[in-house]
């Protein structure tokens, strides 16, 4: 279905983890049936958790709503600015009664779970008086002032927030990158300052020499041109490079039959490329680098051939691209190794906010400490006293006995004597205010 397919690009087509190193699965192909490509209409692929902190609600939601047929209609006609807009939240109005009933439940079910995450982070700060209508607004993929059902503004939100953050994904992937290789930077020089001047040397020997190694790697080829498909075409699909053809190339790469090339179709195209640079068995080579690679990789095509913005390469899009002189004649392509991630500058910044941070684990550490201490010396005054009181208690046993009274009743407990324990009593309160 277009319209699933269209919101689900901004909602579950996004590698989540930043730094974990995941590589694509080549496509296997049977050659005698290039020709004559069967649909895999029945094929689910189980979409990647986009990593937003709504994640499983927005799953939910849009699975419910594709239940409904009216709504599956609407959305079927509806281009990714309509969705986009909010224009087709006002469509949940006309949506079964089973259908709202359920997202009612899934609604109250999400708030639930939004002042749980609340609570459990004033409990971590020891916050009293907890204000959850006031914490709500800060999430806004749903109506907080409606607890309670499920309505278009909800909908409208939702998409708006989803479309919104996962916009910003990439930029923040590139982000959180940049500080990978700067900390890395950062924890070489530390180490380094920690040895002698001979062991430096050698280290700084070694560094260069994995530096070199890593990019002595064979020439990548410009992502989306010709000779890259046709390296995938021969070497992954495994065809005769003189029979490349872009439109069967594009059907034997839309994995789903869905008419389109997402995201993580695209990102797959490119595992021959970066395994000539990366290989997970060479110290030199890190994991993390090439899938900061493969996203660069990503980024280019689409706004290259990606015409309507809307995270997706249809069949008419394709083949407009292979048309043009970039396709045929592409500059060289830069790799990671050949560009400046950082300047020195930035590296200093950043080990400033490290330093500061640093500073706060520290003074957060010797608090706790003194804590710890002090709840030692609670503890050893606790045990002194009890230790104290039971040499009272054992003296005026032997006290009793000497006067021939006996030290317990028939039970083997000690008799309760209300003046002698009053008198004990004063006497340990009067040593601890002492």
């Amino acid at each position: 279905m277009r319209w699933r397919t269209i919101l689900l690009q901004y909602c579950f087509l996004l590698v989540t983890h930043l730094f974990t190193a995941l590589e694509a699965v080549p496509i296997d192909v049977d050659k005698t049936k290039v020709q004559n490509i069967p649909p895999v209409e029945s094929a689910k692929i189980e979409p990647p958790d986009t990593g937003l902190y709504y994640d499983e609600y927005l799953k939910q939601v849009i699975d419910v709503l594709e239940t409904d047929q009216h709504f599956r209609e609407k959305l079927q006609k509806a281009d990714i600015e309509e969705i986009k807009s909010g224009k087709l939240s006002k469509e949940l109005d006309l949506v079964s009664h089973n259908v709202r009933t359920r997202l009612d439940e899934l609604k109250r079910q999400e708030v639930g779970r939004l002042r749980m995450l609340i609570k459990a982070k004033s409990d971590s700060h020891q916050d009293v008086g907890i204000d959850h209508q006031a914490l709500l607004k800060q999430f806004d993929h749903l109506n907080h002032l409606n607890p309670d059902t499920f309505e278009s503004t909800d909908l409208d939100m939702l998409i708006k927030a989803a479309t919104n953050d996962l916009e910003h994904y990439d930029k923040t992937r590139h982000e959180e990158f940049k500080k990978y290789e700067m900390m890395k930077e950062h924890e070489r020089r530390e180490y380094l300052k920690t040895l002698s001047e001979e062991k430096r040397k050698e280290e700084e020997s070694k560094f260069e020499e994995m530096k070199k190694k890593h990019e002595n790697h064979p020439k990548v080829n410009h992502p989306g041109s010709k000779d890259q498909l046709k390296e995938v075409w021969e070497e992954t699909d495994g065809l005769d490079p003189n029979d490349f053809d872009p439109k069967t190339f594009f059907q034997l790469h839309d994995v789903n039959s869905d008419g389109f090339l997402d995201e993580q179709e695209l990102e797959a195209l490119f595992t021959k490329e970066l395994e000539k640079v990366y290989d997970a068995k060479n110290e030199e080579d890190d994991m993390v680098e090439m899938e900061e690679e493969r996203l660069r990789m990503r980024e280019h095509v689409m706004n290259e051939v990606d015409t309507n913005k809307d995270r997706l390469v249809t069949l008419e899009e394709f083949m407009r691209a292979t048309e043009r002189k970039e396709f045929l004649e592409p500059d060289s392509w830069e790799t990671l190794d050949q560009q400046q991630l950082f300047t020195e500058e930035e590296l200093k910044e950043y080990e400033n906010i490290i330093a500061l941070q640093e500073n706060e684990l520290k003074k957060k550490a010797d608090e706790l400490q003194k804590q710890k201490e002090e709840l030692q010396r609670q503890h050893d005054q606790l045990e002194a006293q009890k230790l104290e009181y039971h040499q009272v208690v054992q003296q005026m046993e032997q006290k009793k006995l000497q006067q021939g009274i006996p030290p317990s009743g028939p039970t083997g407990d000690l008799k309760f004597q209300p003046r002698m324990y009053f008198c004990l009593f004063t006497y340990l309160l009067f040593g601890f205010l002492l």
